[in-house]
């Protein structure tokens, strides 16, 4: 009997002995699919391009706001004055460019009309003088220069028809094209400065770019204001998101587009999402050239983006819990990093 059972007693200890490599080489293959990380947020910082005092904040730390909804606003006393100053040159640029595309006054007009009828009374008069010293000359009571006179005189009078004629004509006129045309260009060079003295006061009030949240708000009303300095930063849903770290000997096991799930304490059931993002370098290397051993300590930090509308129960520091979707573990997904 103790002959039976020492047999028994090897062939199992063969046995475990030939099966334990195989033991060996499952429990190296298995993957893991849990790994720990937080919840982060890409912030949308709000400032002007332009300097000044804030007058008024229109939100408040922890408020959600609509797209287009008003943030707040900065002194803008210089810019509209400038606004006005402009929006007065540029009426004058056009009444201008309007004046020239028109004739002289009717009034004005009228006087050129008048020293043309005057004129040409005159040279009728002198055409009257000259026929009659005509006559004197051919019944012989004056000389031949009173002839000449008389010629001169209707030659001077119907000069000045002549003149005046055209002065009427030329006074009905607009201005020459070149001069039209350079004084439109004024008018629509002072049509641009109105646009830009417009953006400029506009400038110095900043709205929502999106449905948000208001993350800070860091500055608060009287205090002055430096361009491009941030007033408040905001949160859209869509910027929320999860971060992780992956061990290197588990990279491969994970790809960009692949699905995840997150828990989080009291968020209930596992929120779906998506990797997004792998990191083309690992992060907390130690300065050592690699080896085998401290190989494992390299991880590569991963970004997942949660479906909608699951992202609002994300807030930025939350730990969570990350791990592969039983889709993805049943489809046996590999990947590389981008």
């Amino acid at each position: 009997m103790t002959d039976q059972f020492c047999r028994i007693k090897n062939i199992l200890h063969i046995l475990l002995l030939s099966s334990l490599p195989l033991l060996l080489i499952a429990c190296k293959g298995k993957i893991e699919t849990g790994w720990s990380g937080y919840a982060e947020g890409d912030y949308v910082y709000i400032s002007a391009p332009l300097g000044g005092r804030l007058d008024q904040i229109r939100v408040q730390a922890g408020q959600q706001v609509s797209k287009d909804a008003p943030l707040f606003s900065l002194d803008a006393e210089a810019e509209n004055a400038a606004r006005d100053e402009a929006q007065a040159r540029l009426l004058s640029a056009r009444a201008q460019a309007s004046n020239t595309e028109k004739g002289k006054r009717s009034e004005e007009i009228a006087v050129s009309q008048a020293q043309l009828v005057s004129a040409q009374a005159q040279a009728a008069l002198a055409r009257q003088e000259l026929a009659r010293q005509q006559q004197l000359l051919n019944q012989g009571f004056v000389s031949k220069s009173r002839i000449d006179d008389a010629r001169t005189n209707l030659k001077l009078s119907e000069a000045k028809v002549a003149e005046l004629s055209a002065a009427v004509n030329v006074a009905r006129l607009p201005a020459r094209v070149d001069e039209r045309a350079a004084v439109q260009a004024s008018a629509d060079a002072a049509k641009e400065v109105v646009r830009q003295t417009a953006w400029r006061s506009d400038q110095k009030n900043q709205v929502s770019p999106a449905n948000a949240l208001v993350a800070e708000v860091f500055y608060r009303q009287g205090e002055y204001i430096q361009a491009g300095q941030p007033v408040l930063s905001l949160l859209p849903p869509e910027n929320r998101k999860a971060r992780f770290f992956v061990p290197e000997a588990e990279l491969g096991n994970i790809t960009v587009g692949q699905a995840v799930r997150l828990n989080c304490d009291g968020c209930g059931a596992a929120i779906p999402a998506h990797i997004s993002r792998i990191a083309s370098k690992a992060e907390y290397t130690p300065p050592v050239i690699y080896s085998n051993v401290q190989r494992a300590k390299l991880v590569f930090m991963v970004e997942a983006v949660p479906d909608q509308p699951a992202r609002l129960l994300l807030h930025p520091g939350q730990p969570l819990d990350v791990s592969l979707s039983p889709l993805s573990l049943s489809n046996g997904t590999a990947g590389k990093t981008q």
